[in-house]
């Protein structure tokens, strides 16, 4: 047991952290020409894929390592996904900052060059932390028992309702006869950000792939508890709704009364 939680903690600095440092230290560099911090949303969401496939190179030989392929694989898919939903929007329109960053910007002024080094510093931490859970499953000697499978259809729905959302979403805002309108059709009638809880859903699965007789799951369900609490209570929906609210006012005021924040119910009529 000892010798794995050191296992444990070796794979978190080596093939977690460090690489994380590297990498938002040159996305740091590279936004900082560009002038254009957005790009960490893109980098952060690759950066999983990347930790996957690091783990990937040094696991165990094949056999031993069959519940970490399988998690591995998913989280990598699911990364792969979102950095390149994020990349699309964002590295498309290089000329265009998020207003999160805008925001940055003006508060922080003739310092937002060191500020953002340490805002780039704290998204290799959260990486680090994120990836708690595929590292728990990396020091599984063990193959797929029904917790993983139950898992892994956990993360297929979360995955399918964010991509439907998102594409759903990408259309409405196509359409020039709907320019200024609150999206209300298909999932987003049965939640505001029915894009929210088809990640967090990502992370329950996650979780439930997570767990090993050693550590029980509990990274990833620390993961998943962290991330229910950021996207209704810090950096997801207040964030969104009140950008929401500034530029649809309301209309958008109007939808919240309508439909829930984030658990889904059938809409009313």
């Amino acid at each position: 047991m000892i010798t794995l939680l050191l296992d444990y903690a070796r794979a978190i600095l080596l093939w977690a952290f460090l690489p994380g440092l590297v990498l938002f230290a040159l996305t740091w560099l590279l936004a900082r020409r560009l002038d254009n911090w957005s790009i960490v949303d893109v980098v952060w969401s690759y950066g999983f894929a990347l930790v996957a496939a690091l783990l990937a190179f040094v696991a165990p030989a094949p056999g031993g390592w069959t519940s970490f392929a399988l998690h591995a694989l998913l989280l990598a898919a699911w990364s792969l996904r979102l950095g390149t939903h994020l990349g699309l929007r964002i590295l498309g329109h290089l000329d265009v900052e998020d207003g999160r960053y805008l925001k940055m910007r003006a508060a922080w002024g003739k310092h937002l060059a060191y500020k953002m080094g340490v805002f780039y510093f704290q998204q290799a931490i959260a990486l680090t932390i994120l990836a708690l859970p595929l590292l728990a499953s990396w020091t599984d000697p063990c193959g797929v028992r029904t917790v993983h499978v139950i898992g892994a259809f956990v993360v297929g729905v979360g995955m399918l309702g964010e991509a439907i959302a998102d594409l759903q979403l990408t259309r409405f805002k196509r359409d020039p006869a709907r320019r200024g309108q609150v999206c209300d059709r298909g999932l987003w009638a049965w939640s505001r950000h029915p894009n929210y809880f088809g990640e967090w859903l990502i992370w329950v699965g996650f979780a439930l792939l997570s767990w090993t007789p050693l550590l029980l799951g509990v990274p990833g369900l620390l993961c998943a508890g962290g991330m229910y609490y950021l996207l209704n209570h810090v950096t997801g929906i207040p964030l969104t709704e009140q950008q929401l609210l500034a530029s649809k006012g309301a209309a958008y005021a109007d939808y919240q009364t309508r439909v829930p924040a984030f658990w889904p119910r059938p809409p009313r009529a």
